[in-house]
């Protein structure tokens, strides 16, 4: 935690201790904290200027969302990666985005609209970027892939799933970034697609659509050997 996190906090109201719990969750979704990393205690209260006491209660609430493995008298270590899990949070994502898909199509209003429009432009032009060769933008990169989907479904009517989708989309997307997937222009032309229907309220497509997405970046990391356990 830097300066400026302690002035946004200050600014915002948040406790540090909320402050350090969004970012040791970021570093671990962007794998700055690797995979079974074991997290002391000690070593972390300084980089993320919290007590241990804040950073047991934190790794606790980590634990309860699957981040963190809570060991018995061991401490604490990063959740480690596996196939079988990937293919899980593959599924709960894919069964979770069709569903608010539907209903964000069916309620979405022009506002609505514009934030998909304005979501897509931002991701096009990252994924164009990718495409040439630059490959220092990965984490901007998938910033900007969750909040176009996270766009596509926000007119759902639920908070609620709304929750549920954020948590099970951050699970995922630490197995892109852990295992560097990047499929190219084949997930570009999904993602405009994604966009039309959208646009069309076409949401059978659409589902169909997401669902070839997530099964082929699953296929694309798997049968490619990226995905170490």
């Amino acid at each position: 935690m830097n300066a400026a996190n302690i002035e946004d906090a200050a600014t915002t109201g948040e406790t540090a201790g909320e402050i350090a719990y969004r970012q040791i969750r970021r570093d671990i979704v962007f794998g700055t904290l690797a995979p079974d990393t074991r997290l002391r205690l000690e070593r972390l209260k300084e980089p993320y200027l919290v007590s241990v006491s804040t950073l047991r209660e934190i790794l606790n609430r980590l634990a309860s969302e699957r981040f963190v493995v809570a060991e018995d008298q061991r401490g604490f270590r990063v959740s480690p990666v596996s196939q079988s899990h990937f293919r899980e949070v593959a599924g709960m994502r894919e069964l979770l985005e069709s569903h608010a898909m539907k209903e964000a199509f069916e309620r979405g209003d022009l506002e609505w609209e514009s934030q998909v429009v304005a979501a897509h432009y931002k991701l096009a032009k990252m994924e164009a970027s990718m495409e040439a060769g630059d490959t220092g933008s990965t984490e901007a990169w998938k910033r900007y892939d969750r909040e176009f989907h996270a766009a596509l479904i926000s007119a759902c009517g639920s908070k609620a799933l709304m929750a549920t989708h954020r948590g099970i989309f951050d699970h995922y997307l630490r197995y892109q970034i852990v295992a560097v997937i990047y499929r190219g222009e084949a997930a570009a032309k999904e993602h405009r697609q994604l966009l039309e229907c959208a646009l069309a309220r076409d949401h059978r497509t659409a589902s169909r659509i997401l669902s070839g997405h997530i099964r082929a970046c699953v296929d694309h990391t798997l049968d490619n050997g990226l995905l170490r356990s």
